[in-house]
């Protein structure tokens, strides 16, 4: 009986023991032969600044590449990748628990979302406060090669992030 006991935990705690989180960046999201992201818009006329923060009341920007490329190679990884997170849903107590994870802020809703394969799309059981979301975070948790589409645009990969956190440079 205590064999069994003791397999049955070595076999939980193994996932655990052998995970090792993988730090990404974005450039490690696009294939070696891909082209590379075209860079974000910025706004440099602030007197056009108004207008941008109002385009989060009104619809999203066409996404200009929403079926590009993926590296095949990161399907399963546990993986650890900082960005900005743009909400799709939220808990009754007001925390995001799915949302996109982008590599810079004002995609998918002041500008137009950023290719693909640029995109995350996470679901996290314990949210993120919206108050919170104007910073960059990391998310881990094992990522999947997975095309999904939202109102807001097409992600090339997906992610259950089993950790949030604030980004903070170390």
């Amino acid at each position: 009986m205590s064999r069994l006991l003791f397999a049955a935990l070595l076999a939980l705690a193994m996932p655990f023991a052998t995970a090792d989180v993988r730090e990404l960046q974005w450039s490690d999201l696009i294939p070696p032969d891909a082209p590379p992201p075209p860079p974000p818009m910025a706004i440099h006329d602030m007197s056009q600044l108004a207008d941008a923060l109002a385009a989060e009341a009104g619809p999203a920007a066409a996404q200009q590449s929403p079926a590009e490329p993926v590296v095949k190679e990161l399907d399963g990884v546990q993986a650890k990748l900082p960005g900005y997170i743009v909400p799709l849903d939220m808990s009754e107590d007001g925390r995001v628990t799915e949302f996109l994870l982008v590599p810079y802020f004002g995609a998918c809703i002041h500008v137009p979302p950023p290719p693909s394969n640029q995109i995350v799309h996470a679901t996290s059981e314990l949210g993120v406060k919206v108050d919170e979301l104007y910073q960059p975070f990391w998310i881990e948790g094992p990522m999947k090669i997975e095309h999904t589409s939202s109102e807001l645009a097409e992600a090339g990969y997906r992610m259950d992030a089993q950790k949030i956190y604030l980004y903070e440079l170390e």
